[in-house]
């Protein structure tokens, strides 16, 4: 018999993971996962906020209809809906957990705006809107007695029923490597969750943590799962420039808010690309960050906040003002250099309205999902509402199943493979896989630049699967072993899509196509 099972596997501690596992944890025994621990996450740095409309027909429907225009055609209308219409309960729900949403002097919450959005519709926690929610819910798992914590163990692949001889129960847990033993563990369990996050770390600028690697797309591809519309990488358009500010963002509200982009003379430059200029969806401002500085040859860009009057900048954005003063930048005063970096998968795993993939008892949630809502692009606050409206419909799909009886599961078999000699070419291809997904998988793309990507992929995957199948596996390993894929997945996506819709820009192909479709790749049978 396995020696560890549960009721319900969570794998991923941000929003999306949490969110389930509380939910379910009054009625079942939840077993979370978390990489490193349960606050290293991408929800933890989300600084913007939540967007939800007002609980008004008219509300509503202006939520719906810049979700769809920023999606470039390609959003699920009756995703969209679902996802907005149950906005307001989704904020209650995280107001009744203690998240403190940042309020005006009235005692109302104070909404602000961001790119995309025709209103002020994002509830925020100042400008540190994910480490609120992040530290609110966390309290509340630490403190669950049916929530069983793992931190630093990192899911290694999916075991389906196939693999146990029970086709019908589709997914039955999953192997889980201890990074402090550095062992692996098999987990049972009757349903299990994906909620590891996006794959930012496939390429060398990322705004997104270290953990990003694209983990539970992987083992779901593995596991037989479709995935997705993976070529719509979001690029963040404005991430802190400085040789020691690893993936720090600055916020799109500060663009919400009335900060303006510059060239470094000074010169104002995005009405020139788009008529909302600073207020234009990410992928656009992007784009015209990329030409500017590739057409000056420019290091970065400036975002200007300073006309604002000085306490009014410290008190809307007191994260950002810190940061930058340890970094000898003052924003009440000067510019803030900034770049474009990778941010957000808006592609991933496909699910239903119920978070359901196509492996029965698997179910993908927040960034690791496809669920239709982003479409070509994904507005800005809508992915932490993603998570918490699909973190209750994965709960109540499975408050709605049975509980299966535990199983005797393969263990993990180590017995023909040896430590690794020289873990140097582990650090060699990650280095490689990075710098070339920037270079010809970033923010413009060509045929030609995919082509020369999908090459080294395959050369890379080669080496990799070598190395996978002859020496133990490590942290490392496996994550590299999971970004390559992602990468395949990203450039295959981007070579079918013969058109440049949303995050998506092809030299070769400028225009949009008179129909739109989505980009799914379906896997071989697992074996």
């Amino acid at each position: 018999m396995t020696a560890h099972c549960f009721e319900v596997l969570v794998i991923g501690s941000g929003l999306a993971g949490q969110s389930v596992a509380l939910r379910l944890a009054d009625q079942r025994r939840v077993l979370l996962v978390a990489k490193r621990s349960l606050t290293d996450t991408a929800t933890q740095w989300a600084q913007g906020g939540i967007a939800a409309a007002l609980d008004t027909p008219e509300g509503i429907a202006s939520h719906i209809q810049d979700t769809l225009i920023a999606g470039a055609g390609l959003c699920n209308v009756e995703t969209v809906r679902f996802v907005v219409e149950h906005g307001h309960r989704a904020i209650e729900w995280l107001i009744a957990q203690g998240v403190p949403f940042t309020r005006d002097a009235d005692g109302s919450y104070h909404l602000t705006r961001e790119g995309g959005h025709s209103e002020r519709r994002i509830y925020h926690s100042a400008d540190a809107t994910g480490a609120a929610v992040q530290e609110t819910l966390t309290a509340k798992v630490r403190a669950h007695p049916n929530i069983t914590i793992w931190e630093n163990h990192l899911a290694l692949d999916l075991i389906t029923g196939a693999r146990a001889g029970m086709p019908e129960r589709g997914c039955v847990g999953a192997y889980l490597f201890d990074r402090t033993t550095g062992r692996v563990k098999t987990v049972a369990a009757s349903h299990t969750v994906l909620a590891t996050g996006g794959a930012g770390k496939v390429y060398l600028y990322s705004t997104n943590p270290d953990i990003a690697t694209g983990d539970g797309i992987a083992m779901a591809w593995r596991a037989g799962c479709r995935v997705a519309n993976m070529e719509f990488i979001q690029f963040h358009p404005t991430c802190l420039y400085h040789p020691h500010a690893k993936s720090f963002l600055i916020s799109e509200a500060v663009r919400g808010e009335g900060g303006i982009l510059k060239l470094p003379n000074g010169e104002r430059f995005m009405p020139r690309h788009d008529p909302r200029a600073e207020l234009a969806p990410r992928d656009i401002v992007a784009r015209a960050i990329d030409f500017e500085m590739k057409k000056h040859g420019l290091d970065c860009v400036y975002l200007d906040i300073s006309h604002k009057p000085a306490e009014w900048v410290r008190s809307h954005f007191p994260t950002i003002t810190q940061r930058c003063l340890e970094l000898g930048i003052d924003i009440t005063r000067e510019p803030i250099p900034v770049v474009p970096a990778a941010h957000y998968t808006c592609g991933g795993v496909v699910v239903d309205l119920r978070a359901r993939t196509d492996l029965p008892n698997l179910y993908a949630v927040g960034e690791t999902s496809c669920t239709g809502l982003h479409g070509a692009n994904r507005l800005a606050s809508n992915s932490l509402l993603e998570c918490v409206v699909f973190g209750e419909a994965a709960a109540n799909d499975i408050l709605a199943q049975p509980v299966f009886p535990p199983c005797a599961l393969p263990e993990w078999d180590e017995s023909q493979v040896t430590d690794p000699d020289e873990e140097v070419v582990i650090s060699h291809n990650w280095d490689e896989l990075r710098r070339f997904m920037w270079d010809y998988v970033g923010i413009v793309r060509s045929d030609k630049r995919l082509l020369r990507a999908m090459h080294r992929i395959r050369l890379l995957k080669r080496e990799i699967d070598e190395f996978y199948a002859h020496f133990r596996v490590n942290n490392d390993l496996i994550e590299l072993r999971n970004l390559v894929l992602v990468a395949e997945l990203i450039v295959r996506s981007a070579m079918h899509r013969k058109e440049s819709r949303g995050l998506h820009f092809s030299r070769d192909y400028p225009e949009p196509l008179p129909k739109t479709r989505n980009t799914v790749l379906r896997p071989r049978r697992p074996r």
